[in-house]
């Protein structure tokens, strides 16, 4: 039934055109006239069933022209990112925005450029500032050295010697204590920042920055290709979602109960800081390996500077 009503002009048609060629041959009842005009009758039912098929045709062909329209508009969704193009973008991002979701290592860009390039926007502008860190947990010997060993694999032998010395699991707790350090620190310096820092056991290979704008997702070697995915498109929803759920499952440190720390932070403020935050320093750090968290955490250099 359903397909007599989609081809119905079609049907009435050859019904028309057989009944009519039946009662011709086997009966004298039907004149010329009749004959005539039931045989034109067939061919206006025939070209009325094709210009119906016509439309039907330019019907399909803009069904498949928006699909395709679509399925590119999708494609679009993600640019590619490489080289200065990465940093143009995290500093675009930057410029309005008053929320930052974080993801990835040890946040070393993070603390370098990110985290005080935000707050001295938000300072200028007088706005609130929201900002999400999730990064390696500095206590889990095991992720550290799982961390520290996919960095060695995968070095892409940028920044200066510093930067491109070996990288450890020493190095990657240093690294991550000094982001936790660095979050505090500009916490109890802009009342309106609002920051959490969450700490994984699960280890990166991708750092995403998630803004108002935009959602960037880059690798430790900027010369590769990185992501761009702009706000509104279903792959930054999806993003959110994910790196809302990665947060769920990781350790949240509770920064109100951090020690006070002075503009340029003692030994013994760092240490009783982490200790208020329940994640006390190993007995293996010495006050010099302290003495360099700090500098990590305040004065880090942008690892990726031209």
């Amino acid at each position: 039934m359903a397909w007599v009503i989609r081809h119905f002009d079609g049907v009435v048609a050859i019904s028309g055109a057989m009944v009519v060629g039946l009662m011709d041959i086997f009966s004298d009842a039907v004149s010329d006239n009749v004959t005539s005009g039931a045989t034109l009758l067939v061919l206006a039912a025939l070209v009325f069933g094709s210009l119906t098929e016509r439309r039907r045709r330019v019907a399909d062909i803009r069904e498949a022209t928006t699909g395709t329209q679509k399925a590119l508009e999708d494609l679009a969704m993600v640019r590619s990112l490489s080289g200065t193009e990465v940093r143009r973008a995290l500093d675009e991002a930057r410029q309005e925005t008053d929320r930052w979701v974080f993801k990835g290592g040890t946040g070393t860009y993070l603390r370098a450029v990110t985290l005080p390039e935000c707050v001295r926007k938000a300072q200028e502008q007088r706005r609130s500032l929201t900002m999400k860190i999730d990064i390696v947990n500095p206590s889990d010997a095991q992720a550290c050295e799982a961390y520290a060993r996919f960095r060695r694999t995968f070095d892409g032998g940028q920044g200066d010697t510093a930067q491109r010395r070996t990288w450890s699991a020493e190095r990657t707790r240093k690294e991550s204590y000094a982001t936790v350090l660095a979050a505090c620190w500009h916490k109890q310096r802009l009342d309106v920042l609002e920051i959490d820092v969450h700490l994984s056991s699960v280890v990166p290979t991708l750092r995403f920055d998630l803004t108002d704008s935009c959602l960037i997702i880059t690798q430790d070697d900027l010369r590769r290709v990185n992501l761009l995915v702009d706000r509104g498109r279903p792959l930054y929803d999806y993003y959110l979602t994910e790196l809302h759920q990665a947060r769920e499952q990781a350790i949240a440190l509770d920064l109100h109960r951090a020690a006070p720390l002075s503009d340029e932070p003692t030994v013994d403020e760092v240490r009783q800081l982490f200790e208020r935050l329940d994640l006390a320093l190993p007995s293996t750090v010495t006050d010099t390996d302290v003495g360099e968290i700090i500098e990590k955490a305040l004065h880090a250099e942008n690892p990726y500077r031209s």
